[in-house]
């Protein structure tokens, strides 16, 4: 954040504040309920909603050695000079963004644990809609014009494929995987185009973990009502594991994304389109798997949500139409 930016943003009143941050919440709100989903990025969401430059400026800005401060909090001066570095960073803005954002996973993640029991053949027709349009709306960004870009393009589909078909299933649903899948995840949740959510469920864990965080919050709110605390713990330490992964990735493994986004620029969209394409395998299997009959009205039902789907990202591609991703 700039000298300039701090002073315009202290200048704010109260009211003003509470209005900003409200606004801040809700924008981190819609990006939290689309990476929730396989299709829409938060990154886009943060592109809509104009925040994007401040999300990626806040997050490169976090200097590690404020901790060095910590010692001085004791005194009024100390305190101070700590408040004031955490605003220069935007260290506000960015817990506000993600109190926004880990509410609607919280709420998202419990739909989706309900609609995996009662309905999972509707649920992957949904996310097969959405991970398809998502590579279409996405098709000018591929090119294959060098064996380079049809080689990635290659291993893209083959890796996606591969782990859709075989691996994805046996994947264990140990810390250090879920660590190196908050790892991972984070890179494309802040990425427009590629959804988080969707490289979770290309490595087999994320209706765990939508199972797990909602199973987290329902103990969590037991609490009030005098649930067991040991509830609280076997989920709550997935919950930290996954998050801690999420941090760093954020600060360490999605600085390698933008440095092949930079350098490699067309050759790593087309991995990553080619990698949504082969990564279909996955949804169409579960759906497949969960249908006894195809009735004509179970078949219209399936076409039906994948299509409802594949609607919600090309509305989303309609109003980024003119961002260059």
């Amino acid at each position: 954040m700039t000298a300039e930016e701090h002073s315009e943003r202290t200048a704010l009143s109260t009211s003003e504040r509470a209005r900003e941050w409200l606004a801040v919440f809700l924008k981190g709100m819609f990006m939290g309920a689309a990476d929730a989903v396989p299709g829409v990025s938060g990154g886009t969401i943060a592109l809509i909603t104009g925040i994007y430059e401040r999300l990626i400026t806040a997050v490169t800005d976090v200097d590690p050695l404020v901790v060095t401060l910590l010692p001085g909090i004791a005194s009024a001066a100390g305190r101070k000079r700590f408040r004031a570095r955490l605003v220069e960073m935007d260290i506000p803005f960015l817990l506000v963004l993600g109190t926004g954002i880990a509410t609607a996973l919280a709420t998202v993640a419990g739909l989706v644990e309900a609609a995996e029991s009662a309905v999972p053949a509707l649920l992957f027709a949904f996310f097969f809609g959405l991970i398809a349009a998502s590579a279409v709306v996405l098709r000018d960004e591929v090119d294959l014009s060098t064996p380079g870009r049809i080689g990635a393009a290659i291993a893209g589909f083959t890796l996606a494929f591969v782990l859709a078909g075989g691996l994805t299933g046996s994947l264990p649903n140990t810390l250090p995987v879920l660590l190196v899948a908050g790892a991972v995840a984070i890179c494309a949740m802040i990425l427009p185009g590629i959804s988080g959510a969707f490289i979770l469920l290309l490595l087999g864990q994320y209706l765990f973990l939508t199972e797990t965080l909602s199973t987290f919050f329902d103990a969590l709110f037991g609490l009030l009502g005098g649930g067991s605390l040991a509830a609280v713990i076997d989920p709550g330490l997935v919950v930290v594991v996954f998050g801690i992964g999420a941090v760093i990735g954020l600060f360490s493994i999605s600085h390698a994304v933008r440095f092949a986004l930079d350098r490699y620029r067309v050759a790593t969209l087309t991995f990553l389109v080619a990698l949504m394409v082969g990564a279909l395998r996955l949804p169409a299997r579960e759906v497949f798997a969960n249908v006894s009959a195809w009735t004509p009205g179970r078949t219209l039902a399936v076409l039906g949500v994948a299509a409802l789907g594949a609607l919600a990202v090309l509305v989303v591609d309609y109003y980024t139409a003119d961002i260059d991703y």
